[in-house]
């Protein structure tokens, strides 16, 4: 079990709180979601308040969660403290700021609780819990242990499905034994990994207009640097039509980087405000997917990443732009790995 300094801090900021504002970025996730969850049925429990927050929709891919209709995108006007999961980048609660309502947390108390161990850029927050770990489901497990917070079985799948997520079913190089420890510690206090993935598998049916349009994306997927990079282009119009229903990145992602010889997918969007994100995702021995969101102002993991930019800047440029940075990137990795392997040869 590790022990975490904040512990005993984010203990007495709770102690004297009745109601707890829980946010998530306006990028939720399976270990986001999972995480909000958790930490709501672990604060009821303690005879809190818990309010979920998100700035945007819950993606349809993540409605085999229970609980998922209780996230809001209003914070109330009276509450005691925040907790913000799975995010220390200000930059990410941008709906937060257009609303004004960052200014009403930004004055109260505020915990962050994450696990990427990067950069805090969110200058308001009191207590920083923000560890090396598979998943903040996994952080906030070890907080609960320490803290003797009492895990309930919806708290417990909660975290499951957040360490779940976020480890790609503890298979991502970031997955260490603790985790798998924790997975199991989990099922012993009787979660049913196979009942959550039986539930996911249910809500993630696509109607055939969704099918056929995954189709059509496919087809639309480019290859650059030796087929090495994989590229598929979203525009606003299909962003508007299918998002409701299906994040349209999700659905070619992993068969992009299915491709023989490819190493990482990127998959566009273009808003009709000029906008353009970019998520990314890199085959096993590539984790090069942090530094190409670092270079374009965005972050995440080694393995799955992402940015946005705002600025208007043409797309042509930043497409460009994204493919020689990740060549080179390609390029830097594999000049390393060839050193490794002649180090200990």
């Amino acid at each position: 079990m590790q022990n975490y300094p904040e512990a005993e801090q984010i203990r007495d900021i709770l102690s004297d709180a009745n109601r707890v504002v829980i946010l998530q970025a306006d990028n939720p996730d399976g270990d986001s979601l999972g995480s909000a969850l958790a930490l709501e049925q672990i604060l009821h429990d303690m005879g809190k308040d818990p309010v979920l927050y998100c700035g945007v929709n819950i993606p349809s891919y993540l409605t085999h969660m229970e609980g998922w209709d209780r996230v809001s995108s209003e914070i109330p006007h009276q509450f005691d403290v925040s907790i913000i999961v799975d995010s220390s980048a200000d930059s990410l609660f941008e709906t937060l700021a257009k609303t004004k309502q960052r200014q009403w947390v930004a004055a109260k108390p505020c915990i962050i609780i994450d696990h990427h161990a990067v950069e805090v850029t969110i200058p308001y927050a009191k207590v920083v819990c923000n560890k090396t770990a598979v998943a903040t489901g996994e952080v906030i497990y070890e907080l609960a242990k320490q803290l003797d917070w009492g895990l309930n079985i919806q708290a417990k799948r909660a975290l499951a499905i957040a360490i779940l997520s976020d480890s790609l079913g503890l298979t991502t190089e970031a997955t260490t034994a603790r985790s798998i420890h924790i997975m199991a510690e989990l099922v012993e206090g009787g979660v049913s990994i196979a009942e959550l993935e039986n539930r996911r598998r249910e809500m993630m049916r696509k109607k055939p207009e969704l099918v056929h349009y995954k189709g059509a994306l496919l087809q639309r997927i480019e290859y650059f640097a030796d087929d090495r990079i994989a590229i598929v282009t979203i525009p606003w119009e299909e962003i508007e039509r299918y998002s409701h229903s299906y994040n349209p990145s999700v659905l070619v992602l992993d068969d992009m980087r299915l491709t023989e010889k490819t190493d990482i997918a990127i998959a566009f969007k273009i808003y009709n405000d000029g906008k353009v994100t970019a998520k990314i995702r890199c085959n096993y021995g590539k984790a090069i997917a942090d530094e190409l969101a670092k270079h374009f102002g965005g972050g995440g993991h080694p393995y799955a990443s992402g940015f946005k930019i705002t600025n208007r800047r043409p797309f042509d440029e930043i497409k460009a732009e994204c493919i020689r940075v990740a060549s080179e990137l390609l390029d830097k990795l594999e000049r390393e790995q060839n050193d490794e392997v002649i180090q200990h040869s």
